[in-house]
């Protein structure tokens, strides 16, 4: 894979990508300055989101945990005071390419791509709960562009169901395990040998742990995109700045994978040859061949420990799996007795509803019972549903 000149993948120093996510705070000169500090930390990419509130969230929406605990109250406000919108977006652009790295960004909505396009992104990525979003993942490989597809708080099936989907791009696709939970468990890196062996593609990380220098765990375990928050302030009110790095950790950060790389391999080799005990000094033996001794010795043990991949939901991912993945919404009041067509149907949050990979399913339906407009849509309110891939 690449994403302009930059090849991605096992044999390449990992591509760093600094979030600023929603860290700007809808102000476009803070989201200036974040990309500033990127640059001079030598990431490889800025990220930003593009969403617009009504077209993102119905009236069910809830917060996640996470943000209430940071101090949100109300979800539509939150993120109504988190927009920058495309000519703001535009400047950010311009900036980071004007600094030489890349300017990547999570588009939420379908309908946003096509205003997403009219700026020079360099690559494109999915949110994790958009990994059911199957209207909006084709509709960013249409694009032509890169795109990295997050998986967190998701199952292994609905990964390659993903990848399925995605198939005439998997020259230009990659995915990274993450676990949506702000912040993340310490051990949360077992996905990424799980879905690399499972899907064949680059696979990386994206970063929800506080700690600034465990970056060569996930490239130890295989990881060739880490994803990391960066803020400026990480006591500033906003869902995302506890679980961040300052922007001045971001060197230290990138130093720390840069560790991992002369353990890449070694989790494969281990579980095949079913070598457990790697004494001291045969570990640091090796380990001092590499450019950061210690940080790639302590790499090593923590690869011994991983001999079993796995991709699963985690306990801690289930509030934010329900209320930020997005499903079959009503676009106006439906009778009783209805046969549904594609104008009545959108997708929004929560993901209390059908899946929003279902909604062609969904067209030509009868509904059972009339069904409130701006609504998730449930499967007993219909007829003769078939699902392409059922709620677990």
């Amino acid at each position: 894979m690449r994403i302009g000149n930059r090849a991605i993948g096992i044999n390449h120093r990992p591509y760093i990508i600094a979030e600023i996510g929603v860290n700007h705070d809808g102000d476009v000169e803070r989201a200036l300055q974040l990309t500033d500090a990127a640059a001079d930390a030598n990431a490889d990419a800025i990220k930003l989101q593009f969403f617009e509130t009504d077209r993102l969230m119905s009236k069910a929406a809830k917060l996640a945990a996470y943000q209430k605990n940071a101090g949100e109250t109300d979800p539509i406000e939150m993120l109504r005071r988190l927009e920058l919108n495309i000519d703001e977006m535009a400047r950010v652009v311009e900036r980071a390419h004007s600094r030489d790295i890349h300017a990547i960004v999570t588009v939420f909505s379908t309908e946003l791509v096509e205003i997403a396009e009219t700026l020079p992104w360099d690559a494109y990525k999915t949110a994790s709960p958009d990994i059911v979003n199957k209207p909006l993942l084709e509709a960013l490989m249409q694009t032509g562009k890169p795109m990295i597809v997050s998986t967190g708080a998701s199952t292994m099936e609905e990964v390659i169901c993903a990848v399925d989907w995605l198939d005439s791009a998997r020259d230009r696709l990659a995915v990274l395990q993450c676990v949506s939970s702000y912040p993340a468990p310490e051990s949360s890196f077992e996905g990424i040998p799980a879905i690399a062996n499972a899907t064949k593609l680059p696979t990386g990380y994206s970063d929800h742990l506080l700690a600034k220098d465990h970056a060569g765990f996930p490239v130890c375990a295989g990881a060739c995109i880490l994803e990391k928050h960066i803020t400026d302030d990480r006591t500033r009110q906003g869902p995302d700045h506890r679980a961040s790095i300052l922007v001045g950790q971001l060197p230290q950060y990138i130093e720390s994978a840069q560790a991992g790389i002369p353990a890449r391999g070694w989790i494969d080799t281990i579980r095949k040859s079913e070598v457990v005990n790697f004494t001291s000094e045969e570990s640091r033996i090796w380990a001092a061949e590499s450019e950061y001794p210690e940080r790639s010795y302590k790499c090593l043990g923590w690869a011994v420990a991983q001999l079993v991949p796995i991709k699963r939901v985690l306990d801690c991912e289930k509030d934010v799996r329900t209320v930020s993945r997005q499903s079959v919404v009503t676009t106006t009041d439906i009778p009783a007795n209805t046969s549904i067509t594609r104008d009545m149907l959108t997708i929004k949050r929560p993901g209390t509803g059908i899946l929003a990979c279902n909604l062609e399913s969904v067209i030509g339906c009868t509904t059972t019972q009339a069904i409130e407009a701006d609504l998730p849509i449930q499967e007993t309110d219909l007829v003769q549903f078939e699902p392409l891939l059922a709620s677990v």
